[in-house]
């Protein structure tokens, strides 16, 4: 028996790197059809060797999970990496927010990549910039193609797990070529039609870039779903939100339209973005139409 990490799943084939740095092609025991549980990329598991000249094996247990993402499916996360293209495409701060809440809710650490910063004004970089640093995310500035601030990126991803997400098109094969030096995925294009992005990764697949680092290369997001949250607890996962919570008048209270509320009187104080809680207002208003349509 031997343990390794799910490193990728093409057809119900698993592909397993165990702790000696060997891979084998692995199928999964039938008993987690039962247990309704199926392996996914960052799963620790246990392995049988069946084959050991084909590498062949089979995985007879998953391990715990620190935790585990429906959309794309992964498993033991410690740190996401939201990409955000600053032109072709333009930059979609409500799918980051989206994706920061989830992390939030998640518990994993989020960092921000703002990539091609050479195709925008660096007023428009600064903006961005300083909304997410106030709030205490870490922001890194990059050129995937001329590789500026590539080693910064690695140094980031040491001893973690890591997935990058993004919409399509926004360069994250890129960014991991370019963490890798050399081409391990494949480029996305982008669409001269509509400036968007013509998604290319479809399978999730862990890149191992030493004994304990790897980086997760997902299929790219054209939406980002929020279903397993709340729309009231939304105000949660907007972390800056939440020393102000406490300051509204009403338990329960929406931060859209309710008076004396501690969030909107940040605002004006200029303690939260206006610009952020007014995607926050736009993003809990989509979540509560799909939980009223659910009933």
């Amino acid at each position: 028996m031997l343990e390794g990490i799910v490193i990728s799943n093409i057809s119900n084939l698993y592909h397993v790197k165990t702790e000696n740095g060997e891979i084998y092609n692995c199928n999964a025991r039938g008993k987690f059809k039962n247990d309704e549980i199926t392996p996914v990329a960052g799963d620790r598991v246990e392995i049988d060797i069946i084959d050991e000249s084909k590498k062949d094996g089979v995985i007879i247990k998953i391990k715990e999970r620190t935790n585990y993402i429906k959309r794309p499916k992964m498993a033991n996360l410690t740190q996401m990496i939201f990409v955000v293209s600053m032109k072709l495409p333009k930059p979609d701060l409500e799918l980051l927010d989206k994706q920061l809440a989830y992390a939030e809710y998640m518990n994993i650490k989020p960092i921000i990549c703002l990539n091609k910063i050479d195709l925008s004004k660096e007023e428009e970089i600064q903006a961005i910039e300083d909304i997410y640093q106030k709030i205490g995310y870490t922001v890194i500035k990059t050129n995937a193609k001329q590789k500026i601030q590539i080693e910064k990126l690695k140094e980031l991803l040491q001893h973690q797990i890591t997935a990058f997400s993004g919409n399509s098109g926004v360069g994250k094969s890129t960014l991991i070529n370019g963490i890798f030096e050399t081409d391990i995925t494949e480029e996305g294009l982008i669409s001269q039609k509509n400036k968007r992005g013509k998604n290319t990764t479809t399978q999730v697949r862990l890149y191992s870039l030493d004994q304990d680092s790897y980086i997760a290369d997902t299929p790219g997001f054209s939406t980002f779903a929020l279903e397993e949250i709340q729309a009231i607890d939304l105000c949660h996962y907007f972390i800056e939100f939440v020393p102000y919570i406490e300051k509204c008048q009403f338990i329960g209270c929406s931060h859209i339209k309710e008076e004396k509320c501690g969030i909107k009187q940040a605002i004006e104080a200029g303690n939260i973005s206006k610009e952020r809680y007014e995607r926050y207002c736009k993003i809990y208003q989509e979540m509560k139409q799909k939980e009223e349509k659910r009933w």
